[in-house]
């Protein structure tokens, strides 16, 4: 399967909050992510991510989770695979022993709502502000730019000052880290 998201950088979250309460989307308590992001030894920012496998642990809760992502279409829409770890440094090593290397260390704050199609994410991600995501699990014949689209046609229609971005959180927090 196929995960396709759209990324937005929201300029009032409040006003998307209102704006998702007249949708009848209300989106679930806070739940703080910790994520580390890891790339292949052989990969550099710059480079394309199209094809490259990029890999995660996330803890939520004391539960952790190891993700693999392989940008497909772009780096928004990837093959993915997930799968819990119970052992968080264990599975950091086993990264390492693999040929990845640690890059960035995303710490967040997430809310979710299922839609019918896919599930929505408000995050307050520290050090660079508040995203509105949209993902849809879709099919490996599906093109990601087509879902995308459907998915920014949803956003626009909320009428909140948001931005769309390409950039995944690793590479959004590593370019504000460089500037700090």
């Amino acid at each position: 399967m196929r995960e396709v998201e759209v990324k937005y950088r929201v300029q009032d979250r409040e006003a998307l909050l209102v704006a998702l309460t007249a949708r009848g989307i209300e989106p679930g308590p806070p739940v703080v992510q910790d994520d580390q992001a890891y790339a292949p030894i052989t990969w550099s920012y710059g480079d394309s991510k199209t094809g490259v496998p990029f890999v995660r642990l996330r803890t939520v809760d004391g539960r952790h989770t190891f993700t693999l992502k392989r940008p497909a279409d772009n780096a928004l829409a990837c093959d993915e695979y997930e799968t819990a770890v119970t052992d968080r440094e264990q599975m950091h090593a086993a990264i390492l022993a693999m040929g990845f290397r640690p890059t960035v260390r995303i710490a967040k704050i997430r809310r979710t709502a299922d839609l019918p199609d896919g599930e929505l994410c408000v995050d307050d991600v520290a050090g660079i502000g508040t995203f509105l995501e949209l993902e849809r699990i879709v099919g490996d014949g599906v093109p990601g730019a087509a879902v995308q689209a459907e998915l920014a046609a949803f956003v626009a229609a909320l009428g909140v000052a948001a931005s769309r971005t390409d950039e995944t959180y690793d590479s959004l927090v590593r370019t504000a880290l460089a500037s700090a």
